[in-house]
């Protein structure tokens, strides 16, 4: 297995960093760097990726056929790379990367024409509707209800920790369709209109201390006697389950992670050159170095693993378990570096600012970035949880790996 990029790679990372340099808003990367999850207002959202979508690479993960520009998995890695390198925010993988492969592969005609090419040029974004109050983990419990009247489905329930619900124009909904057989077997997969009469969102405020309107993240989301036409559920009644595994498929693996972690290490680097302890920068003291190599050992060997998996999909080598063990220990080592923010800051990790925009006149708590130390702190402990945590990701490895 070759882990190093080719000339003609290495020319094409260099090609996809220089168009981001001469196209990315500097208000983008500002506002990305000063988010506490990498995640910026609709509003600089949909302004990057109008720009994406007019070069053409807002759907790198896309075949050709669907519009996209037809990478192969390095190329694909190397644009998540140079994109996380460039401060460039998370794009809204809920369209992009969760539901749009699901419509390629099991959606209706009309569905792929609907959809697809609205995503691609970003008119519209979604949001996912899968967890509900005690079915998170045990997916497959869920109460949400979808009954046929015609040809709409009726639907009545409840989902939580919607990211960007109040975003978004559409939600893909996991409802209850039947209740025999075994919980799996009766679930269908529903693409639901967000203004569809009927619908109620309230913001649920994390540990963050985010509470500006509409710059939160995740929300409750009410269906009271929605109607949804028959014709927006993808494949089969009672087959939801299916295609809610293959969706996850996409939202834990190639996400990328290593990129983003050498972000984070870069903007910590940043801020213990700024920081001053007895008179020199908290970068040059031996207990401070000791800590940031160990860290960076554990990015290397997050990269090298995820590298793995991008270079196994290449040779056409099934990743295995790969895309579980990266994104086990992407977001671990992600806390980590949070945890190490804090550290460094003291006192200053204290005070709870509101999120300043790169133009804001709020005067900043301590030196650089310190008073998002904290926000950030608290807001990745989400990660090793969303997505299958950490420890349903240790019972599926140990299950298939030593037969526990």
């Amino acid at each position: 297995m070759h882990l190093q990029f080719t000339s003609e790679e290495l020319a094409f990372q260099n090609e996809v960093r220089t168009w981001i340099a001469q196209n990315m808003p500097k208000e983008v990367a500002e506002e990305s760097r000063r988010s506490r999850s990498s995640h910026v207002s609709r509003e600089r959202l949909l302004q990057w990726q109008k720009i994406l979508a007019d070069k053409g690479w807002l759907t790198p993960n896309w075949p050709r056929e669907h519009g996209g520009p037809g990478w192969n998995s390095t190329q694909k890695f190397i644009f998540e790379m140079e994109m996380a390198r460039a401060d460039s925010p998370y794009l809204s993988s809920f369209s992009l990367k969760m539901v749009a492969p699901v419509l390629m592969k099991y959606g209706s005609d009309w569905q792929k024409q609907r959809f697809l090419p609205a995503i691609a040029r970003a008119e519209e974004l979604w949001c996912q509707g899968y967890s509900e109050p005690g079915s998170g983990s045990d997916l497959a419990s869920l109460r949400t209800r979808a009954v046929r009247d015609g040809d709409d489905y009726v639907v009545n329930g409840q989902k939580i920790w919607t990211t960007n619900a109040h975003w978004a124009d559409w939600i893909f909904c996991l409802v209850r369709t039947s209740t025999e057989g075994k919980p799996q077997e009766g679930i269908s997969f529903l693409l639901i209109d967000m203004k569809s009469p009927g619908i109620k969102i309230d913001p649920i405020y994390l540990a963050d201390g985010t509470r500006t309107p509409m710059r939160h993240e995740v929300n409750q989301v009410f269906f009271d006697n929605v109607r949804v036409p028959v014709k927006n559920r993808v494949g089969e009644e009672n087959k939801g389950w299916t295609y809610a595994k293959y969706l996850l498929e996409f939202e834990r693996g190639g996400q990328a992670h290593g990129p983003r972690l050498r972000k984070s290490l870069r903007h910590l680097d940043d801020l213990a050159e700024l920081w001053v302890k007895d008179g020199k920068p908290l970068s040059v003291d031996p207990a401070w170095r000791e800590k940031m190599a160990a860290l960076r050992i554990e990015i290397d060997a997050v990269e090298m693993n995820e590298l793995a998996f991008y270079s196994s999909m290449k040779s056409g080598d099934s990743p295995g378990l790969q895309a579980s063990i990266v994104k086990m220990r992407g977001t671990e080592v992600g806390q980590k570096l949070t945890e190490l923010a804090v550290e460094a800051v003291g006192s200053y990790a204290q005070p709870f600012t509101e999120l300043r925009n790169y133009d804001s006149n709020v005067v900043p708590v301590g030196p650089g970035y310190s008073d998002d130390a904290a926000p950030r702190y608290f807001n990745q402990r989400k990660t090793t949880i969303y997505g299958g945590s950490s420890e349903v990701q240790r019972n599926v490895l140990a299950k298939a790996m030593i037969g526990l």
